[in-house]
């Protein structure tokens, strides 16, 4: 099974990756983009083949590793 993990700051959280993109879409000549937000994305291969387990297993995986909860969000798919 393949699972695919995106995360992203949390509402509120300054993202100053996310402003310098803006600003270099800005200066490329994107106008109308208001706000621009950054993120991670992971893809990690599993050999676990019941799909319960293996978001359980990636969301532990989130929490322990992955991603910063007190900043992060993230959204788990399991293919």
């Amino acid at each position: 099974m393949k699972a695919r993990v995106h995360i992203t700051l949390k509402n509120g959280v300054l993202d100053p990756q996310g402003k310098a993109i803006q600003h270099s879409l800005s200066a490329l000549g994107f106008d109308g983009v208001e706000d621009v937000r950054q993120g991670k994305y992971i893809e990690v291969d599993l050999t676990e083949t019941d799909k319960d387990k293996a978001y359980a297993a990636v969301e532990e995986m989130c929490k322990k590793l992955l991603s910063n909860m007190v900043i992060e969000n993230y959204a788990i798919d399991i293919e």
